[in-house]
């Protein structure tokens, strides 16, 4: 228990400096690049008086490192600041679209276990047969596909030529906004509202992008399902339980693949980086209302305080959840602790 404890804190420390680091890295970053604020708003051809005031007013002519101490004392007090295009506050911004990314990310997961797993254990079973190469072959294909290349090819197939499935938006037009008030989870807020008709809206405009982020990390859980299930499947408690007779769908898919999860899902929460990566170029490719989309826009306005903050949210929580996976493996195996 004591190690434990020791791990924890050990891992709750090396966690803030690596945030803080990277918050830095963004502060710097997005004052070197080209263009300002102040240019995207009034245009580079406004009269020098102009420019110098409005810099002024937005806090811009200070001392570059003067900015940075009030940037980290807003963190210290948890505010992000206040939006320099639209005079909002940023929580409220990034409040009104983190239910849409979270949304669209758990239903990417969702879609990732539900194909991913399966056809990895599948190509496990049938080592070295043309189904095992089939397969491990679709894993490479697809973790190298681009992730807007595989969302425009589905709204291309299944929006244009099948006409099946809406290719933007969370929603259609005939589902009001009073509808989402409580949680901002639309998913959620339909059922609260037992809104059945809005819930399949929701539902149908939902499955396209989080289909495609699901196909896209597919490929990685199917190589990692495969090399766990062919080390499990060498157990001698597969084979005594192939020597009672036990039929072989359920020694691979009961007892085999339960024993090989566990490092399956500590991949998941590690991967949750790559599916927040990746929701930015499906929200942007799919129209979806979500803390992608906000970000992309906020760079070409070059609003500075949005776009720390929509970063300052998403590092904490990546590294929230790769804290949380590795104090779960420390607490199953105490190998870990050492």
């Amino acid at each position: 228990m004591k190690n434990l404890l020791r791990y924890v804190i050990t891992r709750i420390l090396l966690t803030i400096p690596m945030v803080f680091i990277l918050l830095t890295l963004v502060f710097v970053v997005l004052r070197i690049m080209p263009g300002d604020p102040v240019s995207a708003l009034i245009g580079g051809h406004a009269p020098e008086r102009v420019i110098q005031e409005q810099k002024e007013k937005l806090g811009l002519n200070r001392p570059l490192i003067v900015q940075y101490f009030d940037y980290l004392g807003e963190l210290v007090r948890m505010d992000l600041g206040t939006s320099m295009v639209y005079t909002q506050k940023v929580t409220h911004s990034i409040k009104e679209k983190l239910p849409a990314t979270l949304e669209l990310t758990i239903f990417g997961m969702f879609f990732t276990l539900l194909i991913g797993v399966p056809l990895g254990a599948y190509a496990a079973s049938k080592r070295r047969t043309g189904r095992d190469f089939g397969i491990r072959l679709y894993g490479i294909v697809f973790y190298c596909i681009p992730v807007f290349w595989m969302g425009l090819m589905l709204q291309l197939i299944f929006g244009v030529f099948l006409n099946w499935l809406p290719i933007a938006g969370r929603t259609g037009p005939r589902v009001f906004a009073s509808t989402f008030e409580r949680t901002g989870f639309y998913i959620i807020d339909t059922l609260i509202r037992l809104d059945f008709a809005a819930f399949a809206d929701v539902l149908v405009h939902l499955l396209l992008p989080s289909l495609t982020l699901g196909l896209v990390l597919s490929g990685v859980f199917v190589r990692l399902t495969r090399a766990n299930m062919l080390d499990v499947l060498r157990s001698d408690y597969v084979l005594a339980a192939r020597a009672r007779g036990i039929p072989e769908r359920k020694v691979v898919y009961r007892h085999a693949l339960k024993n090989a999860f566990i490092p399956i899902l500590t991949m998941l929460g590690l991967q949750f980086a790559i599916l927040l990566s990746g929701a930015i170029l499906t929200e942007n490719t799919f129209s979806w209302p979500g803390m992608g989309r906000l970000l992309v826009e906020r760079i070409y306005l070059r609003d500075y305080p949005v776009v720390q903050g929509v970063i300052a949210v998403f590092a904490i929580m990546v590294s929230a959840i790769s804290l949380i996976v590795d104090l779960i493996y420390a607490a199953i195996d105490p190998r870990v602790r050492y």
